[in-house]
């Protein structure tokens, strides 16, 4: 098993890049072939969307649909996946950072909730617990 670094899935969803995207899907297809899987740590994830974001400027709406689109893949392998849908989940119905989304996803995951805070932000969210007192730091 091999793992994808970020930048593979961008080539793969944004196209910039045409030998790398072509070099990125033939990885996958040779993957596929063997029935070896692709893993995807869920760093990755976290950057992905940054990424797709901040570079690309993708809107949430298009974040969603292409992080959507990856856990169709089969051949991909995610390091966490159901704490990856949580936090689709959560981004996708609340007005929350994907980072806090993900943090409170694999706490849902993990069965570890209420995630706690100071991050006054972050209580938008479902199971999310403000402590002490909020200073407006995050």
């Amino acid at each position: 098993m091999a793992a994808l670094d970020t930048n593979v899935l961008v080539r793969l969803l944004v196209r910039d890049d045409a030998a790398q995207a072509a070099q990125a899907q033939a990885r996958i297809e040779q993957a596929a072939s063997k029935s070896i899987p692709l893993f995807v740590p869920i760093t990755v994830v976290l950057e992905l969307e940054w990424v797709l974001r901040s570079r690309y400027a993708y809107a949430k709406q298009q974040v969603l649909a292409a992080l959507a689109a990856l856990l169709e893949v089969r051949e991909f392998e995610w390091q966490d996946e159901a704490a990856v849908e949580h936090a689709l989940h959560f981004y996708r119905h609340h007005r929350a950072d994907f980072a806090e989304c993900l943090h409170l996803g694999c706490a849902a995951a993990a069965a570890t909730l209420p995630l706690l805070t100071f991050d006054r932000g972050a209580s938008r969210l479902p199971d999310v617990e403000v402590i002490g007192a909020a200073t407006g730091r995050r």
